[in-house]
């Protein structure tokens, strides 16, 4: 986005880093970095926005890949944002270049492709990558973003590994950039509602959980979003990567634990589709306080839910984890609480915590904890046994 004619690149760069002060803070996108308990107490923030930064004290992000996510709801939502904007592009199909060009007034100089990725370095324009690319290419373009010293939004899961996500973690800290992953929900009020109240045993400790999130995929054939996702190397799984990550977090944030242990069993309807990654999994996370933790993905089915039971009531949220909102409800009736735009107010967030020197709270090691569970799930299908959690 060009500088206004009283804001030079370095007045720009000046402004981004010393303009908030105490009026800055005040905004609800700050809060952002604080408890999920701070933020759902504070009065009326759900439903309300604040008025937004200047453009100069904004931070520029650029979106790394412009698939489906990154064109219906990534690029819609910086519209709304108030501490960041839309500033550059990385994608390797020129009619979508134009495209966006068009559409979001965007110049050559601030449209990249994957061999002129690096220049992003030398962009002042560019405060935030985002990586919107398959599974399979995160940690290489994350890794490569922290190099040039912008600091990354990774789409989940982060990784497809244990060992990658701590490559990721690692060159960041190494190029000295904040890590956030693009985990919407935990910026979601319902399910900052949820996360408060298992945690603070509102309800009694929670008991018993049953999560799931499962959606059919459709064929393959003249449809890329669909081939990636059953390509091992590029998707890193199946269903469990993509959308079971879901029931997997559910879990891990309305008890506030880390599971010890998981059992797990996978189910092909069809083998032939599904050669490469899994179709369906089932799971059962054991929590260190007692929980028990039902997990489900498949895509071959269609579910979308989060239950909670506690030894004074239950709560669920269904749907849960679309992009189309939530519903809630508890023993005591339903929850009311407004539905928000989940991306916007992650990406205003993550612009606030690098403004405010706070950290994410989503940051990578939050990642990492999700991929160390994914890779025990596998390892309990491989061994049809039990498998402990280290």
């Amino acid at each position: 986005m060009p500088c206004p004619d009283d804001a030079s690149p370095s007045r720009r760069r000046f402004l981004k880093r010393t303009a908030l002060g105490a009026a800055g803070a005040a905004l609800w996108p700050g809060a952002a970095c604080a408890s999920p308990q701070q933020d759902e107490r504070a009065s009326g923030r759900e439903g309300r926005l604040p008025e937004g930064l200047p453009p100069e004290e904004q931070l520029g992000i650029a979106l790394v890949g412009l698939g489906n996510y990154a064109t219906g709801q990534l690029a819609p939502a910086l519209q709304e944002t108030r501490r960041c904007h839309l500033s550059a592009i990385v994608t390797g199909t020129p009619r979508k270049a134009k495209a966006w060009q068009k559409k979001y007034d965007l110049s050559e100089a601030h449209t990249y492709d994957y061999e002129t990725f690096d220049q992003l370095a030398g962009d002042d324009a560019v405060d935030i990558v985002y990586v919107v690319l398959p599974n399979g290419m995160h940690a290489e373009y994350t890794v490569r973003a922290a190099e040039a010293g912008k600091h990354v939004i990774c789409e989940k899961p982060m990784a497809t590994s244990v060992a990658e996500g701590e490559r990721m973690i690692g060159a960041c800290d190494e190029a000295g950039v904040k890590l956030s992953i693009g985990y919407r929900l935990h910026f979601q009020p319902h399910h900052r509602r949820v996360m408060e109240w298992g945690q603070e045993r509102v309800f009694g400790p929670v008991e018993r959980m049953n999560n799931g999130f499962a959606f059919p995929i459709g064929s393959p054939e003249g449809n890329p979003a669909v081939q990636w996702r059953l390509d091992k190397a590029m998707a890193g799984g199946g269903a469990l990567m993509d959308v079971g990550i879901y029931a997997v977090q559910a879990a891990r944030y309305t008890t506030g634990e880390e599971p010890v242990a998981v059992t797990a069993e996978e189910f092909k309807e069809h083998p032939q589709k599904f050669d490469e990654v899994d179709e369906t999994i089932h799971f059962e996370l054991e929590f260190p306080g007692g929980a028990v933790g039902k997990g489900r993905t498949s895509y071959s089915d269609s579910y979308n839910r989060l239950r909670a039971e506690a030894a004074d009531g239950w709560m669920e949220l269904e749907p849960a984890y679309g992009y189309g909102g939530v519903d809630g409800r508890t023993h005591r009736g339903p929850m009311q609480i407004e539905n928000v735009n989940q991306q916007a107010r992650q990406m205003d967030a993550f612009a606030a915590c690098i403004q405010e020197g706070r950290a994410s709270r989503v940051p990578g090691e939050e990642g990492l904890r999700d991929m160390k569970v994914i890779e025990a799930i596998y390892d309990s299908i491989d061994a049809g046994q039990r498998v402990q959690i280290s």
